[in-house]
């Protein structure tokens, strides 16, 4: 029996989104106090880690320089965020690439992929970044790196934030040119206007997710309830998204 062209749309619908990406990225940070084993890590799948390098008030992650130089004898790609705030956003760039630029040779010619956490802020001091804050952190980073950095949010609040009447059409547009790493337990990312899709998807963090154990594994090596992400490409597609948009050693 042969399937209609409009049966197969539906049925390729259904499938899950490991079946068109790449399941191969964790992200990481201070609260994550145990000593994670990269090598299984790799062993598993997973390319890339994303680490926290600074917070809130211009605090370095304690744990990133390590974590950094073990991730690299591994043979894992590197990626480095910083938790923004409501003080200057220039200065949290500047304070943001000295803590990256303190260990950027570990990666050597692949670089440093950078992101701008730009979630709302609960738990540290300094308040939430607003978008005109964003947008100047981000423009800073270009100028010292040539590079935009990713923007991180969940999918709800980056819709309301981006299209409050008080942000600008101009202010979207340079946001825009940022890659997107977006947050949902939920569901695959739908709405990402003012981009066109996202590059990364953060599925489950802290063993909240809503999706197939079977599709989407919440632990990764020693990391029971690990924060995931899909890559929307294959895995040479990441390797050169990375290398790509990363910070690296000027030769």
């Amino acid at each position: 029996m042969k399937f209609s062209v409009i049966r197969i749309f539906f049925l390729l619908l259904t499938l899950p989104v490991g079946g068109f990406a790449a399941n191969n990225v964790v992200n990481l940070s201070h609260y994550d106090l145990m000593r994670p084993d990269f090598a299984a890590m790799k062993s598993e799948g997973i390319l890339g880690v994303i680490h926290e390098a600074s917070y809130p008030r211009l605090e370095r992650d304690g744990y990133y320089h390590d974590r950094h130089a073990a991730a690299a004898r591994a043979g894992l790609l590197w990626g480095a965020y910083h938790y923004g705030d409501s003080t200057d956003p220039v200065r949290q760039a500047d304070h943001f690439l000295r803590v990256v630029g303190s260990s950027l040779s570990y990666s050597g010619q692949n670089g440093v992929l950078l992101v701008l956490d730009f979630e709302k802020n609960g738990h540290y001091p300094g308040g939430t970044m607003r978008v005109d804050q964003a947008v100047a952190f981000v423009e800073r980073i270009r100028e010292r790196t040539g590079n935009y950095p990713g923007i991180y949010c969940s999918e709800y609040r980056i819709r309301q934030v981006l299209y409050d009447r008080k942000v600008t059409p101009a202010q979207r547009r340079v946001l825009a040119n940022c890659w997107l790493w977006i947050a949902n337990y939920h569901f695959a990312p739908r709405n990402t206007a003012p981009w066109t899709r996202w590059n990364l998807w953060q599925y489950t963090g802290d063993g909240k997710c809503d999706l197939p154990r079977a599709t989407h594994p919440r632990s990764v090596a020693n990391i029971r309830k690990a924060e995931r992400n899909i890559f929307s490409g294959t895995n040479a597609g990441l390797i050169a998204f990375w290398q790509a948009n990363a910070w690296r050693l000027q030769q």
